[in-house]
């Protein structure tokens, strides 16, 4: 049964999922015997600098074995986002403008910002839109973590981080795995690891990954094509590890090559501006299945990328600390093209084809003393270098009628370039084209000094410091079209022009742990969070001296730059607590946060492009829950749940409305998942399965609150069964069973681009799994 929490009254929704929750809680107190003796798996992990469990971490933090990623059929960095409490907007390509952290996302698809969500791999920043995203293959453990992350992490993760960290290798024994998953729709996936020792100091691995999908998106424009929604990737790495008493080398080189689909978009036929077009061009057909499109795909829709990923981390225990020095360098194709109109009528094809590489280098020394005091410092530079070329694509003579008949009242469909610009059309159509070359860089410095007060009781202060430089040049090239620069960009340049930026910011951070006992942590934190400004990709302001800029001005260097925007920061103050129950059987975390964000970043759509505002503020509160419980021996559950609210005040030019203002963000109000495990003995293997469920309430309608755009909520629940016996198993599994259609995300967009969602779910999809495993 599949509940859609939007026909719910909303305190009935608080009710419902209040009263689950205890449900559960109640259930695994009362189903536990003292006598049990199956355990939680213990998961370490290294987001405090230090290798501690995650039950004694005093942060909100979600961390997943690399078994659970295999088992839960974990596809790439983004699909972590199902099982992690107050995250959302999961979506089937590179971008990552969707995820939201605590409601906050990053607002941005150009290259001259910085994400809000900081995606890691074994210590390594993995950038933006087109490199950040890869395949999770040979895991050791994921981190998420929620709530502003710039102390730890740096790189501008303001709202969260993501933090993947790969098997590595081991010393003992040769040993590895094959892995192979064949399902619906030609889905194949290989993966495969070789773990070799050369001797007990030096060990390496190898491991590969590949996985392929047809389709599942019709298009009525043209029902013999092939499905929408497709995907080819491969990847591969190589790791090797060096140990002697008191140096530790680690190499991971990793090169990964994807070739999918673009967003697939589709109207909602809701707005003036969709009836407009419907009253100018007669009727607009959208499928009557809501996964299906009808697109005039005037363009080849991809979304293929090439990236490689070198780190080198040497650590070298000095007794009395440990030096930690971590070096990476990232190099990255990316080429992404999609029909961003969702409609039979070619108003917008937006095209992006980059380049970029990043180099990162950080030192950190953490003390290794024994006694109530203890400390670390590090210091880190980036440099980053982006190229970068934007594509818009339209109609010429249908943008002319529209914005004829707007202007003027009249339809001129078919004759307005004649009639309006004595002109005809040429065969490329309406194409504006933007090159952007950016060259990135920075540094930060940090210390935190942490003392136990006694056994129970132990305080954090900490300060970070920051430095961003952005040089953003952009060249605007000429349109061929009568119309000009009409929609994208409203202008041209002669040449590139260009402009620097400095912003530097202190960010500190405090942090009270207290443990009363060995099974309950209570902890507290108040924390700076920042984010650098940047520019906009398709704007421009005139320099101080300059002339003002006129639509379809050809900008000369000195009279203009490229538009920007201001830093964004917030304060974050946080409680939670971390308990185990039942002898270790049990386990809960709670968090209560609320922040105050102020010059938050936020992408406005005017005509095609789209301008970056900081609106004047926003303030967020909310709290995230999660329990782990073995029911019975043979029986577990993992649940968590997750409430957020955002409230906007003084929207400023980000919103022509004042309705703007007591508006929330258009990311989901509730989310939340769980997963019921169950195995049972069966002669000398066992039979397992499980059975999970993620969810969302709805989203969407941007900051005006409009219900154009708007995502219906939705229950995404997953079947799985199999069988293993010593080193091999097999299980058959129904993703998406009830056929649950929902979409990544809705835009209300602006002008002659009506409202519309991307990203339809995948479709029940049935498959099956074989693992074997060799070695000790």
């Amino acid at each position: 049964m599949t509940i859609i929490l939007e026909d719910i009254p909303r305190r009935n929704i608080k009710r419902l999922l209040s009263a689950g929750v205890s449900l559960i809680t109640l259930t695994c107190m009362t189903s536990l015997s003292s006598a049990q003796e199956l355990a939680l798996e213990e998961i370490v992990v290294s987001a405090t600098k230090r290798m501690e469990s995650v039950r004694d971490v005093p942060l909100a933090i979600t961390a997943l074995s690399g078994d659970f990623t295999r088992e839960a059929n974990i596809d790439d960095v983004k699909d972590l986002i199902s099982f992690t409490p107050g995250i959302t907007g999961n979506s089937k390509d590179s971008f990552i403008d969707v995820v939201a952290v605590r409601g906050i996302r990053t607002q941005d698809f150009g290259v001259g910002g910085d994400p809000s969500v900081g995606f890691f791999k074994n210590g390594f920043y993995q950038g933006r839109n087109g490199s950040a995203v890869t395949s999770m293959f040979d895991i050791g453990r994921s981190e998420a973590l929620r709530g502003p992350q710039n102390f730890l992490f740096g790189r501008n993760a303001i709202s969260g981080a993501f933090s993947i960290h790969t098997a590595r290798p081991e010393f003992d024994a040769v040993s590895g795995y094959v892995e192979a998953d064949i399902g619906e729709r030609g889905h194949a996936v290989a993966e495969g690891a070789l773990n070799l020792p050369v001797n007990e100091n030096f060990a390496v691995r190898f491991a590969g990954y590949y996985s392929t999908e047809n389709g599942y998106v019709n298009n009525a424009f043209n029902p013999d094509a092939d499905k929408l929604g497709g995907f080819e990737k491969w990847a591969f790495r190589a790791s090797a590890d060096y140990e002697t008493d008191r140096m530790k080398i680690q190499f991971t080189g990793e090169f990964e090559n994807r070739d999918g689909a673009g967003s697939i978009y589709r109207a909602t036929g809701l707005g003036d501006n969709f009836g407009t077009l419907q009253d100018l061009f007669g009727t607009i057909e959208l499928p009557a299945d809501g996964r299906d499109v009808n697109q005039g795909l005037e363009i080849d829709e991809f979304d293929r990328g090439e990236v490689l990923n070198m780190t080198l981390r040497i650590d070298y225990d000095f007794d009395f600390a440990t030096l930690t020095s971590q070096t990476g360098y990232r190099d990255h194709t990316y080429n992404y093209r999609e029909d961003f109109d969702g409609m039979a009528l070619n108003i917008n094809n937006f095209g992006l084809d980059q380049e970029g590489t990043y180099f990162e280098q950080e030192l950190r020394l953490v003390s290794n003393t024994d006694g109530p005091f203890s400390w670390y410092v590090g210091a880190s530079y980036y440099k980053e270098n982006l190229d970068a070329f934007f594509t818009a694509q339209g109609d010429e003579e249908l943008m002319c009628a529209y914005y004829y008949n707007y202007y003027y009242g009249d339809n001129l469909f078919g004759s307005c370039l004649a009639d309006v610009y004595y002109a005809n059309a040429v065969p490329e159509g309406l194409l504006e084209q933007g090159d952007v070359d950016a060259k990135y860089s920075g540094y930060a410095a940090y210390i935190d000094l942490s003392y136990e007060v006694n056994d129970k009781l132990d305080v954090s202060l900490g300060v970070r410091y920051s430095s961003d430089k952005k040089t953003f040049a952009q060249h605007v090239l000429p349109v061929t079209s009568a119309l000009g620069p009409f929609f994208t960009y409203g202008l041209t340049t002669n040449g590139f022009l260009s402009d620097t930026k400095t912003y530097n910011d202190l960010q500190p951070r405090a942090l009270v742990r207290y443990s009363p006992d060995e099974d309950n942590t209570f902890f507290g934190s108040v924390t700076r969070g920042y984010k650098a400004g940047g520019f906009g990709t398709f704007g421009f302001s005139p320099t101080a001296n300059g002339p003002a800029i006129d639509f379809g001005d050809e900008l000369q260097p000195g009279d203009a730059v490229p538009d920007d925007f201001d830093a964004e920061s917030l304060w974050s103050y946080e409680v939670g607590h971390k308990g185990t129950y039942a002898g270790g059987s049990i386990t809960t975390d709670l968090n209560f946060y609320y922040y105050n964000y102020k010059d938050l970043q936020m992408l406005v759509f005017q005509e095609g492009g789209g301008l970056i505002f900081n609106l004047g503020n926003v303030t967020g509160y909310g709290v995230e829950a999660a329990i782990t419980a073995n029911i019975t021996d043979n029986f577990s559950i993992f649940t968590n749940i997750a409430l957020n609210e955002t409230d906007i005040s003084n929207a400023g030019p980000a919103c022509s409305l004042d309705s703007c203002d007591g508006n929330r963000l258009d990311t989901p109000e509730w989310s939340g998942a769980t997963i019921l495990r169950a195995h049972f003995p069966v002669q000398d293997g066992e039979i397992y399965g499980s059975a999970e469920v993620f969810w969302e309430s709805s989203k969407g309608g941007g900051i005006e609150n409009f219900d154009i755009s708007k995502v219906d909520a939705f229950a995404d629940v997953t079947l799985r069964l199999g069988y293993r016996q010593d080193n091999w198993s097999v299980n058959a599994y129904a993703e998406n069973v009830f056929n649950e259609l929902y979409y990544d995300q809705g835009g209300n967009n602006d002008s002659i681009i009506p409202a519309h969602r991307f990203g339809p779910s995948r479709p029940r999809t049935f498959g099956m799994r074989f693992s074997y495993e060799f070695g000790e």
